[in-house]
């Protein structure tokens, strides 16, 4: 998948529809309804992806100005500002996802060239904001995901899930103590290792499926392991 920011907002745009029409399909007792997320129903998920682009928007406004712009007032705001909007109507969630999408898109088309150069404050510490575009994504992506809707690993794009793959077994890696595994793709002669090879078990699988279980969004029934054997079990992904 390309790191281009600006090519990269035709998924954006494509995953935002996605996951209205998925929004625009409940009433208020789905909204109301558990999400894959322990303790959050799919109107605190909905709720999230609101506030997550306004964050994002906050991020890419300290990248165009210099300001010193954090992605969220506090944790605690952030977390406030979610519980209160997890309980509204279905047209006012509707009305959010789309407004913010929209302001999202506006950030990105005001972004000078050099603007992506530089460095921001996310929730988790410094992030380059050439990388601001890709994470939008995949918050968008998973988020759908967790509203247990009808919205599966194997409808992302297979660009999709191989880099959130990638980038999940990376962040797995850098654990202080990564998981031995060794990850194929089906079709591909191409392995992504975790932690040491020797003696390690294979778990094979469709991209999608392999990366939605090692985001722990999946319970990997789809992937096989080699030798035969239980599946690993992945660290707590961000």
């Amino acid at each position: 998948m390309t790191t281009d920011p600006l090519l990269l907002m035709g998924e954006v745009d494509a995953a935002t529809s996605r996951l209205l029409r998925t929004a625009a399909s409940f009433d208020a007792a789905d909204l109301a309804g558990a999400s894959l997320l322990p303790g959050w129903t799919r109107g605190h998920v909905l709720a999230h992806v609101a506030r997550n682009a306004d964050g994002f928007v906050n991020l890419l406004t300290a990248a165009r100005t210099g300001a010193a712009l954090p992605m969220y007032a506090s944790l605690d705001a952030r977390s406030a500002d979610i519980e209160a909007g997890s309980s509204r109507a279905p047209a006012a969630h509707l009305d959010d996802l789309r407004r913010t999408a929209d302001l999202f898109s506006e950030a990105v088309a005001a972004m000078p060239a050099d603007a992506w150069a530089a460095t921001v404050q996310a929730r988790k510490g410094p992030w380059p904001a050439a990388l601001l575009v890709w994470g939008r994504l995949r918050e968008i992506e998973v988020h759908h995901l967790d509203l247990a809707a009808d919205y599966r690993a194997a409808d992302w794009s297979e660009t999709f899930a191989h880099r959130l793959l990638r980038e999940a077994a990376s962040h797995h890696a850098m654990g202080p103590t990564p998981p031995s595994m060794v990850l194929r793709l089906d079709g591909s002669e191409h392995e992504v290792v975790i932690g040491e090879r020797v003696d390690a078990p294979v778990v094979a699988g469709p991209a999608p499926d392999l990366a939605a279980w090692l985001i722990g969004r999946a319970d990997g029934s789809p992937l096989s392991v080699i030798p035969d054997g239980p599946l690993p079990t992945p660290p707590e992904w961000i």
